[in-house]
């Protein structure tokens, strides 16, 4: 089985209009059209059997509806292969409600974008939402690290998510692209080891970008924090899910290794 932890799609009156805008800001081409569509049929080419899509709410108007439609999409979770979790913005007032919303509805995590949401990973507001997510078993999905699309400042870096565990004591974060996007050096010194889970997406140079990690790198940072605490991802649409498995099949991992990181963690996770 293959999980791929984080994948993005976008509204149909939209997509091309945000597809264009992230493709201008971040210089990388979608590899797909950003539509369900797109996703189901990269899944079905790379034999990926689950993609975690991860909504992000710039405001709190939109983590209602955000939330609505990602129970309907597990709902048919087994026809489709697509599963979400939900979305909260820091400014939402009622967020102990809104997360027990969210657990109501079987969704299993939460996405938080500190550089969208334009707030500090260690801001009280972040640190509450976790502690009480965490409260209800809702893992955390954060984006870590750099952004392509966006400029300084980095909200998310590895000394602020060191701040947040040790106030909430969460043992729920998922923090994205390999604990935080080309801060490598931060991230094995700070984070390896610490009871949080990476994700692989948009970080390894299967992708064409500069800063990002070797087969050889990757495969150390994978060792140093631990094979039971990484999770596949890709960032699907921003790169491509068979490249992705390919790659992941041809570092030196042992196949107990790629087996926990392609599935096993996750499928705990999710409970399926």
């Amino acid at each position: 089985m293959i999980i791929d932890a984080h994948t993005h799609i976008y509204p149909e009156k939209i997509v091309k209009k945000a597809i264009a805008k992230l493709e201008a800001n971040s210089g990388i081409p979608a590899k797909v059209n950003g539509l369900k569509s797109g996703l189901t049929a990269s899944m079905k080419e790379a034999g990926v059997d689950y993609s975690v899509l991860l909504p992000v709410a710039t405001s709190p108007r939109q983590v209602d509806s955000i939330n609505e439609e990602a129970g309907q999409t597990n709902a048919s979770a087994k026809e489709t292969g697509l599963l979400s979790f939900g979305g909260i913005h820091p400014d939402t007032p009622n967020y102990k409600e809104v997360l027990k919303r969210i657990q109501a509805l079987g969704l299993k995590g939460i996405k938080l974008h500190p550089d969208y949401q334009e707030t500090f990973f260690d801001d009280i507001r972040y640190k509450r939402i976790v502690a009480a997510a965490t409260e209800l078993g809702l893992y955390i999905m954060v984006h870590a690290g750099e952004d392509i699309g966006l400029p300084d400042p980095i909200h998310c870096r590895p000394k602020q998510v060191r701040e947040v565990l040790a106030e909430t004591e969460s043992d729920r974060l998922i923090l994205a692209h390999m604990g935080g996007w080309r801060l490598w050096d931060e991230v094995e010194e700070q984070l390896a080891g610490e009871k949080v889970y990476f994700d692989t997406a948009f970080s390894t140079d299967s992708v064409e970008a500069t800063g990002m990690l070797g087969k050889e790198e990757f495969v150390h940072l994978v060792r140093a924090h631990g094979a039971d605490r990484i999770v596949f991802g890709t960032d699907s649409p921003w790169s491509g899910q068979k490249e992705n498995v390919e790659w992941l099949r041809q570092t030196s991992l042992t196949e107990e290794e790629k087996e926990k990181i392609f599935a096993g963690n996750m499928r705990k996770i999710l409970g399926i």
